[in-house]
């Protein structure tokens, strides 16, 4: 199992194939008896500033931040219940590029990412949406000592990074063919701590920006029943993996191994909620002290690995949409590592159902990807495989 772990779970091929499946079951998940009636192209330019979200934070903020966002939207039809569960939501795939304002530190960064935007208010002309994504990016610049030599960046250490974004649309409809839209943005890279330094890039800002459908805006809803699903309670197991750089001797990238066990309830046929206990053994901690040589008493034995795991309990939500769901929680250490944190963290991510069904001793079997964070600040990314009884 444990080699099993370490070959399949390699950071960059388990976080590019959790993004592929996200954008394939997007696609099955948006097919419609006509696929073209739905389809739309949305393009927004964004201007704004990178906060600062950490001490160690210390290159200087450029004074302006400029991108350009182009999704390719659907917008679903109710083929599937999920999608009049969540009020007809689109669903997406978007490019984005931004150009942080000074090449010489920060450089440029370009996008790619599956997304899903919520309608929260909607009126007869004008509505209030919400848009979610996660995906992959790649950044021109990099803390790096050699040439092109870059020390001043300490927010990201590698060119491949986690790219998600955020934003939040006043749009007015002109017709069945244009809408134009303003509203505000939050976008954040980083490489989830497999490459040091790694503070992370967070930009806010505001966007204006029109959205084209060839055919119409509003593609007419399949009269269908969807079923009402029971609020059942769920015993779930994970076992998840963490690559980290170890601040030791040739900085090695080393695995963190995170089991889990949690309790979830389904509540309005479309969220879960849940609640349960983690543990996480870092072996760049382990390294990190053998190489400082901490702790390394002959009367106190083991003490090293004593101090290399930590562990919280935690309680969160989790949005379904279709065989996806979007989960977001909080938590408390009920231990931590020598390499001490805050004592509240926080996870944001997702799951990829392989299986889910409503009968059965195993009920549901997924692959997860989830960011661990402190605040603003990322720590890591683990990946998981589990399942449901």
């Amino acid at each position: 199992m444990t080699l099993f772990l370490q070959l399949f779970m390699r950071p960059c091929l388990f976080r590019s194939i959790i993004y592929i499946a996200g954008v394939l079951s997007f696609s099955m998940v948006s097919a419609q008896e006509k696929p073209e009636s739905g389809f739309g192209v949305e393009a927004n330019i964004m201007a704004g500033k990178i906060v600062k979200h950490s001490k160690k934070f210390t290159a200087p903020i450029p004074y302006l931040s400029t991108a350009v966002d182009v999704n390719m939207v659907w917008k679903t039809n109710g083929c599937r219940d999920w999608h009049a569960r969540r009020k007809y939501p689109q669903i997406g795939v978007g490019f984005t590029y931004i150009n942080y304002g000074d090449d010489q530190v920060f450089g440029s960064s370009v996008g790619i990412y599956p997304n899903l935007q919520i309608p929260l208010i909607t009126g007869d002309k004008a509505e209030l949406t919400m848009r979610i994504g996660d995906g992959i990016g790649y950044v021109t610049r990099k803390y790096q000592r050699t040439y092109p030599q870059d020390t001043i960046n300490s927010a990201i250490g590698s060119h491949i990074n986690d790219f998600a974004i955020l934003m939040i649309d006043g749009r007015y409809r002109i017709n069945n063919h244009w809408l134009v839209q303003g509203g505000l943005n939050f976008t954040h890279i980083s490489n989830a701590d497999t490459k040091q330094p790694n503070l992370g890039v967070n930009m806010v800002g505001g966007h204006i920006g029109a959205i084209y459908y060839p055919h119409t805006y509003s593609p007419k809803p399949l009269e269908r029943e969807v079923p009402k699903l029971r609020n059942r309670w769920l015993l779930e197991a994970q076992m998840a993996i963490s690559y980290k750089e170890a601040r030791a001797a040739g900085s090695p990238i080393l695995p963190s191994y995170i089991p889990s066990v949690q309790v979830s309830r389904r509540w309005r046929s479309k969220n879960k909620y849940y609640f349960g206990i983690d543990y996480a053994f870092h072996n760049d901690v382990l390294a990190f002290m053998r190489y400082y040589d901490v702790h390394n008493m002959p009367w106190e034995p083991g003490r090293q690995r004593r101090e290399s795991w930590d562990g919280a309990v935690f309680a969160g939500n989790e949005f379904l949409v279709g065989r996806v769901g979007i989960l977001g929680q909080v938590g408390v250490y009920y231990k931590q590592t020598f390499l001490k944190f805050d004592p509240i963290c926080e996870k944001l991510g997702g799951k990829l159902y392989i299986v889910q069904r409503e009968q059965g001793t195993v009920k549901e079997v997924f692959l997860s990807a989830m960011l661990l964070t402190h605040g603003a600040v990322a720590e890591l990314a683990e990946f998981g495989i589990g399942a449901s009884f």
